[in-house]
This record gives C-alpha cells, sequence and structure tokens, in this order.
C-alpha cells in the first residue's frame, strides 16, 4: 500500500511570528518546523501501511529556501522519500495554486492508493487546500476523519460531525483530510532521524511541475494591508431601577436579534 502525505514545513509556533513589510505576509526565511496538524497525517499514514503488511509512505511539501527541517521530522517518524517544492516564483501563491503544485507533485511520486492531509495548516486555517487536490486529480474527497480503515479497495471513515460522526465508505484512491487526535504521533527515534538523513528528498521547482501561473500572478489578489484588531472597549452598565428588561429589549433590538 503507498500512501502520500502533505505536510506543510511552519515557522515555529513558540516563536513570535514577523510579517515582510514588502508582501503583508507571513516571513518563512528561517528554521521551519513540521505542522502539528500534519504529524497526525503522517502517523496515520504508517499505521495504515504497517496494518496492510507493507508499503511506503512518501512527502510533498512546498517550502522556501529548501527548507527541509520539517520533512526531516516526518522522514525520521518513518516516511520513505519526499519531493519538495522550493521556488521563489510561489511566493504569495493561494490556496488554490498550493493545491495544484502539491497534486503535480504527488502524481511525481507514483501512483498511490491514499493522499492524506490535515484539515488545516496551523498558520493558514484556509481548510480548503485537501478537497481541492482531491478536485485537481479527480478523487474522492472524505473531510474531518477521526478514524480510518483500509477494506480491500474500500475506504471506511468516521467523519467527524458536531452531533458526533458520519460513517462514510468510498473508493480508492482518495483524498482524506485527518482531525487532530485521529491518532497519536510517534516521536521520532534516534534510529530514525540518523537514517532521515540519507532519505531522498527530491526539490523540484513549480515550472519543473509543469504548473503555471503561479505566487502572485496565480493568485490574482494582493494583501494591501494588515492591522492591529482594535482593543475591546467597555460596556455599558446599567443600573436595574426595575426597567432594566426594557433596556435589554431594547440593545438587542438595535442589534437586529428581535
Amino acid at each position: 500500500m503507498n500512501v502520500i502525505v502533505c505536510v506543510k514545513q511552519i515557522p515555529d509556533p513558540a516563536q513570535v511570528g514577523e510579517l515582510d513589510p514588502s508582501s503583508n505576509t507571513l516571513k518563512r526565511d528561517g528554521k521551519l518546523i513540521l505542522d502539528e496538524s500534519d504529524s497526525y497525517g503522517v502517523e496515520m499514514a504508517l499505521q495504515l501501511v504497517d496494518s496492510h503488511g507493507g508499503g511506503e509512505v512518501g512527502l510533498v511539501s512546498m517550502a522556501p529556501n529548501g527548507e527541509v527541517s520539517g520533512l526531516r521530522t516526518a522522514l525520521a517518524m518513518g516516511a520513505t522519500k519526499a519531493v519538495l517544492i522550493s521556488d521563489p516564483e510561489l511566493a504569495g501563491s493561494d490556496a488554490l495554486t498550493t493545491a495544484k503544485v502539491l497534486a503535480a507533485a504527488a502524481k511525481r511520486l507514483g501512483d498511490a492508493d491514499l493522499i492524506i492531509a490535515g484539515t488545516e495548516s496551523s498558520d493558514g486555517y484556509t481548510g480548503t487546500v485537501p478537497e481541492q487536490i482531491a478536485e485537481v486529480l479527480g478523487l474522492p474527497s472524505v473531510t474531518f476523519a477521526k478514524h480510518v480503515e483500509v477494506d480491500g479497495d474500500t475506504l471506511k471513515v468516521n467523519r467527524q460531525t458536531e452531533a458526533g460522526y458520519d460513517e462514510v465508505t468510498s473508493t480508492m484512491p482518495a483524498v482524506v483530510s485527518v482531525t487532530a487526535g485521529v491518532v497519536e504521533p510517534r516521536y521520532p527515534s534516534f534510529k530514525g532521524i540518523m537514517a532521515a538523513k540519507s532519505k531522498p528528498v527530491d526539490t523540484v521547482t513549480a515550472a519543473d511541475l509543469g504548473v503555471s501561473p503561479v505566487g502572485w500572478a496565480g493568485a490574482g489578489q494582493q494583501i494591501v494591508e494588515v492591522a492591529s484588531a482594535p482593543e475591546r472597549e467597555a460596556g455599558e452598565v446599567i443600573e436595574d431601577d426595575g426597567e432594566g428588561h426594557l433596556r435589554i429589549v431594547e440593545f438587542l433590538d438595535k442589534l437586529k436579534v428581535i
């Protein structure tokens, strides 16, 4: 069984983030780490391959400056190989362009039985990339998976909902986005960390994948301003003199709640 996991390398959330004043986007020029939300996908892929009796877990990731620190963490967990798309032209890419690039990178790794991604990244929160990858590749998509099983050629997923979960089945190959807590990610062993240093990481550009346009040109947008949220103002204090309920009704009426 072959599984591909989309992993994002992000600035360490324990550090204060900085914006690039030229583009109003998050600076990503330092060391990047594996997004915690994607560690669940890596662990899920490893467990599925083990339970199936063999196969490989490949990784695809977009990151600037040839950064592989986060990828090496996923490789140390047990993934076999990776494709890194690192290209200055990708700066400013929107979610759809990102999905097109990751989909093309997944094809470069070969046919997969399953493509796994986190529900959303910790630094972007669009929550749309996995579904867009599925659309680009023409594959079924199952979202918010809290439990995943493979039975022959059938994918069985418990899909998290507000009221519990739905039991969903799908043909394979398919794209699945998993929630945090779907499994408990393993810690890379020393042996795994050493082995990860020699595992292949194929570094390519958007042009190598045949994806164009990318970056700001592909997004067709720009971030014109980033401003701090206004401080919360003190509310109005009303002394109830027996008519307080009327003031509440008046307030709710102004908000068009009633």
